[in-house]
């Protein structure tokens, strides 16, 4: 079908399928299918198929501009609220120095991957934009690929549903790997499952149930439209006075973990800055879905599942060698991948789901860190392989 059933101008549409599939993924995560695949790419899902049926426009739609544009610089601050750095250096611990070591890992992986797998002209925006997920995770994804200026469309996409493939697959390694006889009995054991019904597991259950307050919630939009405002300006002036790009994803992202860190109590206190900003996330996703061109998809897919797996291959090895060397706990080891590939929320979640309650903060700690300065490494690797 050359013209979709929804043209681009019908914006009202086209926002509700955009929300629609955004909260079928957040619905669908929490089934025993759902929960396999990730919210991610069920969105992206729903609206792949959607436009490569002929339903939804993939191309010059105003609302994949809003959404790429706005929403996605608007996420950023959002979700960096949490990133006072001194906390970070202070309190994560041995668990800082895995994550660390697992980043360096990534760093290597990805140079490697670059000169094994051949991705064409902007192989050097895909090694920007998965150094940087490997490192701080999916919302790096998003901001890596707005620095290195790789738009909404069939090669993003494909390195989504890659990335997605991929990561699946990892988690599921690192679930196994504490009960692996031959790594336990290699690496000391600092860190031990609490019981079920503890007052603290319950208490950050019950704190993850909770919809943030209106006001705080209302006041973080607020604060991080302003710190978006001041970055974009920032980097006009940078471009009118050098002629290059100022990137003013990367400006954003320092002024935000610069306030974060200077007023981190003040900053602490804006629920609901997390819940939008993955919210807002959710929504980039579900635009790559819909700019998505299946042929181009096909071409691209197995090379990134390729180019990804092996990232992921020496990360790993790299991070038990180091582990071992430095005389880490195995499971601060695995928190600390898992903080490095998925953020604070998926470390957070497996270091609750495996009990290890004296290694949520840390996790928290480290993934946020990732958020903060994944962009820049990912952004500056890339370049730099250019």
């Amino acid at each position: 079908m050359s013209t979709p059933l929804i043209s681009p101008d019908q914006s009202w549409a086209i926002w509700a399928i955009l929300l629609g599939a955004a909260a079928f993924g957040f619905l669908a995560e929490n089934t025993r299918l759902g929960s396999k695949l990730s919210g991610a790419i069920l969105t992206m899902g729903v609206t792949f198929v959607l436009s490569n049926v002929g339903i939804l426009p993939a191309a010059e739609v105003p609302a994949y501009d809003v959404v790429w544009g706005y929403l996605v610089p608007l996420a950023i601050p959002l979700l960096l609220f949490r990133a006072d750095l001194r906390r970070i250096l202070r309190e994560a611990g041995p668990t800082l120095l895995a994550f660390v070591i697992g980043g360096v890992g990534t760093v290597i992986g990805t140079i490697v991957a670059y000169n094994v797998v051949p991705l064409g002209a902007d192989g050097w925006k895909l090694a920007a934009i998965f150094s940087a997920t490997y490192i701080g995770g999916s919302m790096n994804y998003a901001a890596a690929a707005e620095a290195v200026n790789l738009p909404p469309g069939a090669l993003l996409t494909a390195g989504v549903a890659a990335d997605n493939l991929v990561m699946a697959l990892y988690f599921l390694v690192l679930f196994a790997l504490p009960g692996v006889a031959f790594l336990r009995s290699r690496f000391p054991e600092r860190h031990h499952a609490l019981a079920e019904g503890s007052d603290e597991l319950e208490a950050t259950r019950q704190q993850a149930a909770t919809f943030p307050p209106l006001g705080t919630t209302a006041l973080s939009l607020a604060i991080s439209l302003a710190l978006c405002a001041v970055g974009f300006y920032l980097a006009d002036i940078f471009l009118e006075l050098t002629g290059k790009d100022g990137s003013g994803i990367l400006l954003v992202t320092a002024l935000t973990v610069i306030l974060a860190t200077s007023l981190p109590r003040q900053f602490q206190k804006l629920a609901g800055a997390e819940v939008i900003g993955t919210f807002l996330m959710q929504l980039f996703f579900a635009v790559i879905g819909a700019s998505a061109n299946i042929m181009i998809v096909l071409e691209f897919g197995p090379k990134l599942v390729g180019f990804a797996a092996l990232i992921l291959t020496i990360h790993l090895i790299f991070l038990l060698f180091g582990g071992w060397l430095f005389r880490l706990d195995l499971s601060e080891l695995v928190i600390a991948s898992n903080a490095n590939m998925g953020g604070p929320t998926t470390a957070a979640a497996m270091a609750v789901a495996r009990r290890w309650q004296t290694l949520v903060m840390p996790a928290i700690l480290c993934g946020t860190l990732g958020y903060a300065v994944a962009t820049f490494i990912g952004t500056s690797l890339g370049h730099w392989l250019k």
